[in-house]
């Protein structure tokens, strides 16, 4: 199983990523995926996350209205679009796939974003 994350980097406040996670090893469509942060000493909070056939969605808190998940079932790989960016929005982003008592996680992706 592997879950292979990109896009991260630096960015000034205001501006946009786009995050990719590339899935193998497992039947793809058949998990929720969501994408997590973590930032410097703090737990790890969920971000977003996408029903199996990519028809539900869910957001935190901070980054709705602002961020987007989304899916390709074919290409077996999440996205996930971060808009307005602020400072706050600096972590590791992680991609996870979960189904009943399978959770996969990446090795993450770091996002700064300057002031």
């Amino acid at each position: 199983v592997q879950l292979v994350e990109s896009g991260g980097g630096l960015v000034q406040a205001g501006g946009s990523l786009r995050l990719s996670c590339a899935a193998s090893g497992f039947t793809f469509s058949r998990y929720v995926m969501s994408w997590y942060r973590q930032a410097p000493g703090k737990e790890r909070e969920l971000v977003a996350d996408i029903s199996s056939a990519g028809g539900s969605t869910n957001y935190g808190d901070s980054v709705k209205g602002r961020f987007t998940i989304s899916r390709d079932n074919a290409k077996n790989s999440v996205y996930l679009q971060m808009n307005s960016l602020k400072p706050e929005d600096t972590a590791v982003y992680y991609c996870n796939a979960f189904l009943v008592t399978r959770n996969y996680w990446g090795q993450g992706t770091q996002v700064t974003v300057s002031s």
